[in-house]
């Protein structure tokens, strides 16, 4: 079977009712990224950023995988799939796809304050709350297991090692626009086909690519119709 990497941004959840950062009605809009997703917002208001965390936990145990989780998790039928999502949510998880690489970490995961995001010590916690005062066995205050700004991203190795032996690249649900996971894309091989699903236009100096311009539901359909209609895939 051939290799297919997916990388899904925020747009693949939208339609499952998870606010996208970047939008205009987004999450930014109420939080300054600097006080809710950044390590320096984690050391001036600790409290702040638990609360937004427990609001995302809340709002994804809500939630359901949508056409476009679903459809990502049947390719893995056809092909040798590993999705590689700058989302924390646990949808494609609960699509069914088995092989996911999470860049920026995970909601439904915590994580000892001194500990390193590629360390052990990481807990599933699943929807509950932490608050100022929950630890670790240590005593140590627990923490979100995501990947804020001013961190580093453990996972771009794997992921990178993932596109490098990519036969076909589906980006789906992201504008490219955050760093280092935009940069993937060029990691590719020569003959790796890559497809971009998203409602925007978007352009990528040096880069060919097919682009459906669709909502992330109604891409993957016409995606899923473009493998059938192709031999070669």
């Amino acid at each position: 079977m051939k290799n297919l990497v997916v990388l899904s941004g925020a747009g693949v959840s939208a339609e499952s009712g998870i606010k996208t950062f970047r939008d205009s009605d987004g999450l930014w809009e109420n939080y300054p990224v600097e006080e809710v997703a950044s390590i320096e917002g984690w050391y001036r208001n600790s409290a702040l950023m638990l609360q937004f965390y427990n609001e995302r936990r809340r709002q994804i145990a809500q939630a359901e995988p949508n056409l476009a989780h679903k459809k990502i998790a049947a390719l893995e039928s056809c092909f040798n799939t590993t999705v590689v999502t700058q989302n924390i949510d646990n949808l494609h998880e609960r699509a069914g796809s088995k092989n996911i690489i999470h860049l920026h970490g995970e909601v439904t995961k915590v994580r000892p304050e001194n500990c390193r995001a590629d360390e052990e010590g990481v807990i599933d916690i699943g929807y509950r709350d932490i608050n100022i005062g929950d630890c670790d066995k240590n005593g140590v205050q627990l923490r979100p297991h995501i990947v804020w700004f001013g961190e580093e991203v453990p996972m771009m190795s794997a992921a990178i090692q993932a596109v490098e032996q990519a036969d076909i690249l589906l980006v789906i649900g992201s504008s490219l626009a955050v760093y280092p996971a935009a940069g993937l894309v060029h990691y590719t091989r020569k003959d790796c086909k890559i497809f971009l699903i998203d409602p925007k236009p978007i352009h990528i100096a040096g880069l060919n690519f097919t682009q459906i311009q669709e909502v992330a539901s109604v891409g993957m359909e016409k995606f899923i119709e473009i493998l059938r209609k192709n031999e070669n895939f």
